[in-house]
């Protein structure tokens, strides 16, 4: 048996680009049967979503599941399609980042860290710019992947709502008002996730914007978003995903007290960790790169910013945290060039992971990917700190004996 997780929708059968489409009915029960793919490519008409709902299946065979609607159907998997089957697990162990239950970077200077980059448009969408291809946006970012992974990246971060695409009023959300989620903007997410998972690399999931909380409609729409992704994290079996609550909590543009204030923060990411155990979860501040003692408690890392901190200022910010004994992990620094590889550099050097955002080019518009060429020489350097030191005594171009 192997596990896939599929869409399906019960009320729309004819719906032109749906991936569930009907077939006859199945043994003396009488249950429709639905052949589905993976993932839905469109979103269903009249406002209604689906849920995931997880089911094993062996090519050929079929099984009963619940619908949205709590009635009944049958489904089978769609010809050709292959069950996505994790390969990649991160976890911690005594502050180190582990992939697959390796150190990661192991005789780099950057062992057991997680050098990132922040790519939180890269499954951007804004429903107010229809003449904006989502789709191949993320096939442009899917398509640099191996480039920045084989230059030391070691996780990339998303986001469920993006990021400042570089204008203001874009409607860009994973998230219905309800706090349920949209399947065309998870189809996305769910491309990048099982490609990072194929090249063994992480994914930051971010849930909420501060651009972008004001489409949950209240309070109880934000929790149950929060147990929407994390369900939707664990029975996809995404073993890769960790999940950041807030992008910068603490910033002015959320609404919602529940996104903007530390205890706020703690409860949603206890909440996130009830509903799916083991989920390693965090929220990050503003680009100062200081985290409250009480955030820094509950998180299982401490996520940072580092977009306002000066250079002097790096080790000053990761020595305050120390005291935690939590993996510290900036995943956005806004620097370039050499100031970014010296910020990079710094964090390392005093044992923290460090995450590059290029405004510019990966996150305004137009939105562009060119793997390491987006930056050069930041790129070489994070390349230099993931690779393996010579060992002592080794020349290049010798052969040790």
């Amino acid at each position: 048996m192997r596990f896939i997780f599929v869409a399906l929708i019960a009320a729309l059968l004819n719906m032109a680009g749906l991936a569930a489409t009907k077939a006859a009915a199945v043994g003396a029960d009488s249950l429709e049967t639905f052949t589905v793919q993976k993932t839905l490519s469109e979103e269903p008409a009249g406002g209604v979503r689906s849920p995931l709902c997880a089911v094993d299946l062996d090519r050929g065979e079929s099984q009963v599941v619940e619908m949205h609607d709590g009635s009944k159907a049958r489904v089978k998997l769609m010809e050709g399609q292959e069950p996505f089957a994790a390969r990649t697990r991160v976890s911690l162990r005594e502050g180190q980042w582990l992939i697959n239950d390796e150190v990661t970077c192991r005789g780099a200077r950057a062992e057991g860290l997680l050098m990132n980059v922040r790519m939180v448009n890269s499954v951007f969408e804004d429903r107010r710019k229809p003449d904006f291809d989502p789709e191949a946006n993320t096939d442009r970012f899917l398509a640099r992947v191996p480039d920045y992974a084989s230059h030391g990246v070691r996780a990339f971060t998303l986001c469920l709502q993006g990021g400042m695409p570089g204008y203001e009023g874009a409607l860009n959300s994973a998230f219905a008002p309800d706090g349920s989620l949209r399947e065309p903007y998870l189809a996305r997410v769910r491309r990048v996730i099982e490609a990072c998972d194929r090249q063994g690399l992480v994914v930051i999931l971010g849930c909420f914007y501060q651009r972008q909380d004001q489409v949950l409609a209240d309070e109880a729409a934000v929790r149950a978003g929060v147990v929407n992704v994390a369900n939707w994290i664990r029975r996809c079996g995404f073993g890769n995903v960790v999940l950041e609550i807030a992008n910068e909590f603490d910033h002015g543009g959320f609404d919602h007290r529940l996104l903007r204030t530390v205890d706020g923060e703690i409860e949603l990411i206890h909440l996130a960790k009830e509903t799916a155990p083991g989920l390693l979860v965090s929220a990050s501040g503003l680009g100062h790169g200081r985290y409250p003692d009480k955030l820094a408690e509950a998180a299982d890392f401490l996520l940072i910013h580092f977009n306002g901190t000066q250079l002097d200022d790096i080790p000053v910010r990761i020595a305050a945290l120390k005291k935690f004994g939590k993996p510290i992990v900036c995943n956005e620094d806004d620097k370039e060039g050499k100031a970014a590889a010296r910020a990079a550099e710094l964090c390392v050097a005093n044992g923290a992971s460090w995450g590059l955002m290029l405004k510019a080019i990966n996150q305004y518009f137009p939105l562009e990917f060119h793997g390491a060429a987006d930056d050069p020489v930041v790129y070489a350097k994070l390349k230099e700190l993931t690779s393996p030191r010579p060992r002592a005594g080794f020349r290049p171009g010798t052969t040790s004996r």
